[in-house]
């Protein structure tokens, strides 16, 4: 099964949770409060992973991580929507998203009740997680480091890790920016500028990369 969970009966919650209850603790304008009602069909929280459902310590910055099964009506993950949910709620939140026979998941990467980046596999992929750690903090690292490649994640320590991740998504992004407006550019000079600048974000890309 994709992104399957393997979690103790003692951690299950699988309780419903009310889209109103988002409204309630965070101030939303009326677009948002809409698109949690034509974007989500169902948020289940689905698991508690604490020390007294694991068995597993807590660190100052990881108390406790939270699996919550959200429920489409399209097959589209609502991101903007994710960040209301993260930011009225204080732990870190592991996501199944579901909709008809596919999933997928996703993860914040949260400090200080903040998300500071997001991770999502993509849909129908298999993505195995270790819920297993010296301390929770080391488990939501594992969990974090399911969604990020291979070459990527074992080069070293977790902060290592994920600026490395976050510069290779910053190059991709700009070098896919980069094609684009070298491709609709008419100006000679400016093609060759523009060329210039793409090669230079290749080239840093495969450094990277190769060094991964």
């Amino acid at each position: 099964m994709n992104c399957e969970l393997k979690l103790p009966e003692t951690a299950l919650v699988n309780k419903f949770v009310a889209k109103t209850k988002f409204y309630e603790k965070v101030s939303l304008s009326l677009k948002i409060q809409n698109e949690f009602i034509h974007k989500i069909q169902k948020i289940t929280w689905k698991y508690k992973l604490a020390e007294n459902t694991i068995g597993i310590s807590k660190t100052d910055n990881v108390t406790e991580i939270q699996v919550f099964e959200i429920e489409l009506k399209e097959q589209i993950i609502p991101k903007n929507l994710l960040k209301v949910i993260d930011k009225a709620i204080p732990y870190q939140i592991l996501y199944q998203f579901v909709y008809k026979d596919n999933i997928a998941c996703g993860i914040t990467l949260k400090e200080n009740n903040i998300g500071q980046n997001y991770y999502f596999s993509e849909w129908n992929e298999e993505i195995i997680f270790d819920f297993t750690g010296i301390d929770l903090e080391k488990v939501y690292q594992k969990l974090i480091k399911a969604f990020i490649p291979d070459d990527v994640k074992n080069q070293g320590d977790f902060d290592t890790i994920i600026d490395t991740d976050n510069k290779i998504k910053h190059l991709e992004k700009e070098i896919t920016t980069l094609d684009r407006k070298l491709k609709k550019e008419k100006q000679f000079n400016r093609k060759v500028e523009l060329n210039k600048s793409l090669l230079e974000r290749q080239k840093q890309l495969k450094n990277i990369k190769g060094n991964a």
